[in-house]
């Protein structure tokens, strides 16, 4: 029976799967994208029964897929942290691992359905996901020193930087690729210490992108809230996400945004709910017809030029 893994191409999704693979290795078809790119069930076939793994994309955005993929004699194993929608399937082939609590990601739920074999990778992915306390707090029980704290950190926010982009264009690597050159280290810290192309590749791309980013024009600022606007260039793209949670780390106590041009003249949007009160993102983001995500971050696909005021008055005021 054909075995498919399907993952967010970000630093969570692609760090839950390492830890599958290295706990149960499998030659499988790998399905992934942008981390926009969520709705990726569809992509699996339905001819045959299957094994088929979701990894880190909502459930509520896919459900329609995995209820054929059931139906078709598929068994589901679903592990994810944002938003399923109001029920979960009730059948004998899906198997749920889903929480949507603010401080876990789908790595930590991996982590934990293995008992911990793969740690480390788990905690690169809580700091890619902008867990930053999660991550300290596991590295520190985990007995890691400050050095090696810090590089599970920029991995992780390195590999979460690649997964952002318009299109697999605007990326370093596709997400499959890069999970092909990391799975072959059962340790990240090995990884660091091996020097990759690959990583050597994201490490240079994401500070060059951040310095433009950090540099990018205000376009409204309130007691509650940051927005920046970024162009519609390749750079901007990718660093949009990144750049979101950098912000949202220097003004813990406001709701942050980056607003990124698009070429049809909508606009990209990724949303930081305050640090210091991790709730609210998704709610915000729902409000528009191509936005959703989790309470603590999310993003609007395309948000309309006419309607940018509107957001920006909603993000001002949703947590005043």
């Amino acid at each position: 029976m054909q075995t498919y893994d399907v993952f967010n191409g970000d630093a969570d999704g692609i760090c839950a799967l390492i830890q599958l693979r290295l706990a149960q290795p499998c030659n499988s078809i790998l399905i992934t994208g942008v981390k926009r790119d969520i709705a990726l069930a569809r992509q699996v076939p339905v001819d045959a029964p299957a094994r088929v793994n979701i990894l880190d994309i909502s459930l509520e955005k896919n459900r329609e897929a995995v209820d054929e993929l059931l139906a078709a004699g598929c068994s589901v194993l679903y592990v994810d942290h944002h938003f399923p929608g109001d029920t979960l399937p009730d059948h004998p082939g899906f198997t749920a691992l889903i929480d949507t609590q603010p401080t876990t990601c789908t790595s930590l739920l991996v982590d934990q359905h293995l008992g911990g074999q793969f740690h480390h990778w788990a905690i690169a992915a809580a700091f890619g996901d902008n867990l930053n306390a999660v991550g300290e707090e596991l590295a520190v029980k985990a007995g890691l020193s400050s050095e090696k704290i810090e590089a599970l950190k920029n991995l992780g926010v390195c590999i979460n930087y690649n997964g952002y982009g318009a299109t697999l264009e605007d990326l370093h690597f596709h997400p499959a690729d890069l999970y092909r050159a990391f799975v072959k280290f059962e340790d990240p810290l090995d990884l660091i210490a091996s020097e990759p192309a690959e990583w050597q590749k994201l490490r240079e791309g994401y500070a060059e992108d951040m310095a433009k980013g950090l540099a990018a024009p205000v376009l409204n600022q309130t007691a509650t809230s940051l927005v920046v606007k970024l162009p519609d260039e390749a750079w901007a793209r990718r660093v949009s996400g990144v750049l979101g949670n950098e912000l949202a780390n220097r003004n813990p106590d406001k709701a942050c945004a980056i607003v990124t041009n698009k070429a049809d003249g909508d606009y990209l949007v990724s949303i930081r709910a305050p640090l210091n009160n991790r709730t609210g993102a998704d709610d915000v983001a729902r409000q528009c017809p191509t936005g959703g995500g989790r309470k603590a971050a999310a993003g609007i696909n395309a948000l309309p030029a006419a309607q940018l005021d509107e957001f920006l008055n909603t993000i001002a005021t949703f947590w005043s």
